[in-house]
């Protein structure tokens, strides 16, 4: 990562317990503006729980999150999605029973109509498949549908920094190099993206940096492409061949 670049998210040691268990420890990472950073790992590692600690979900034991130069340690959710955050989360949990339209006024918040409106427009040219749907229930559409409505819900905020937790999850082969893809989108748009993602082959096809997590803790960190073609990212994660 470029050391001139003030990241927009640097995490400081990062502790977080959950009762008497500690999910993540000491862990560090940055995100440089516009950047793709994958944070890669098996099931079980801590990676959802990191997410959750970046958006104020679960409560942080020590270190810091420092976001666009503010300390966000243990703030409020809602508080967080107005300094410019915003999370994709794992399972979609998008709301089944609305239209994809109100899902959508959901994620804007309580920005001015205009705003939303200039928000709304962006989504469905970003999204089109979301315009021939806009009026239907949302847990009427498939997989791939749900998950670019819960993306397109977290970038109806402007968020400045994107949060995308197992967006590949369950998807087709086909629909998750659609999701990848619009991360580059995303990212050309002036978002950054912290992705975190089982699908490491996937995953450093797009990212610039890559973390791998293990058991809580940082193991392995650096450029994209390099952790690609590294012995022990392609022996644990890319099965023996290079990306």
């Amino acid at each position: 990562m470029n050391p001139h670049v003030q990241p927009i998210l640097s995490i400081e040691n990062l502790t977080v317990r959950i009762g008497p268990q500690t999910i993540l420890q000491n862990v560090s990472l940055e995100v440089a503006p516009r950047s793709i950073v994958s944070v890669l790992g098996s099931n079980g590692v801590g990676k959802t729980t990191l997410m959750r600690a970046i958006s104020g979900i679960y409560p942080v034991a020590s270190g810091r999150i420092i976001f666009d130069g503010q300390d966000i340690t243990n703030k409020p959710s809602h508080q967080i999605v107005t300094k410019g955050l915003a999370q994709a989360p794992e399972g979609r949990q998008i709301f089944f029973g609305m239209s994809v339209l109100e899902n959508l006024r959901l994620g804007a918040g309580k920005r001015p109509y205009r705003e939303f409106s200039e928000s709304l427009e962006q989504m469905l040219v970003l999204f089109p498949r979301l315009k021939e749907r806009l009026l239907q229930k949302a847990g009427t559409m498939s997989g791939g549908e749900q998950q670019m409505l819960c993306v397109a819900r977290a970038l109806m905020s402007r968020p400045r920094l994107l949060l995308m937790d197992e967006p590949s999850l369950g998807l087709a082969p086909k629909v998750i190099r659609q999701i990848f893809d619009l991360t580059q989108t995303i990212r050309a748009g002036g978002t950054a993206v912290l992705l975190v993602e089982q699908n490491a082959r996937a995953a450093l096809r797009v990212a610039d940096h890559a973390y791998i997590l293990d058991s809580g803790t940082v193991s392995l960190s650096g450029p994209a492409e390099q952790m690609a073609n590294d012995a022990r990212v392609r022996a644990a994660y890319l099965g023996g061949h290079a990306a």
